[in-house]
């Protein structure tokens, strides 16, 4: 079964198992490339904004989708992912906040329907990054799972000066990648990691 056309986003085509992405030095931006080092996506959050709005653009620049919360300030809350082409709104990421655990979900725009959730992997883990000096310093690690609990992916941060992660889509047959590496993007950015 594949992914539903109506998760397609105009200008945007992953079709990649394997992903980075790597955040720059100076603020929120970051760049996802494919296995072969092309870049495929680029999204930095937007200064000075009332509600934190992420654009992103393709590899040559033109922009495809834009995250936005849904709320001035929305540590948990709804971030809505709409295809900047079409106006449309897609999914909905959804931050579940827990001192325990970081659980994102991604839903559909139109039934609130949950497609896939991105859950912390390791309780001690999420403690340590938000409780330890430098713990900010400890890599993500993240299961990405669909509406039934299968496994469909990782995300694994590395050890570097910026912020680097891999993400691996082992079987994203019921759930769309756009919102996973947007996730993995935003996830960082909105975490202050």
């Amino acid at each position: 079964m594949s992914t539903p056309a109506r998760y397609d986003i105009s200008g945007v085509e992953l079709t990649d198992d394997r992903y980075t992405v790597i955040q720059s030095f100076i603020r929120n931006k970051y760049r996802a490339e494919d296995a072969a080092g092309n870049t495929v996506l680029k999204g930095k959050q937007k200064l000075f904004k009332m509600k934190e709005e992420f654009p992103f653009t393709d590899g040559n620049g033109q922009e495809v989708f834009t995250v936005k919360a849904g709320g001035i300030i929305d540590v948990a809350g709804n971030y809505m992912l709409s295809d900047a082409q079409t106006g449309e709104d897609i999914v909905v990421l959804d931050n579940d906040f827990s001192m325990l655990q970081d659980t994102w979900r991604i839903r559909d725009a139109r039934t609130e329907e949950v497609l896939a959730r991105i859950d912390s992997r390791g309780a001690a883990v999420t403690l340590a990054r938000n409780f330890l000096p430098f713990g900010v310093l400890i890599p993500h690690k993240y299961e990405i799972t669909d509406v039934n609990g299968n496994h469909v992916g990782k995300i694994t941060g590395q050890f570097s000066v910026k912020d680097r992660y891999d993400i691996v889509i082992d079987d994203a047959s019921n759930v769309p990648k756009e919102p996973i590496i947007a996730a993995a993007m935003v996830i960082d950015a909105i975490q202050g990691n």
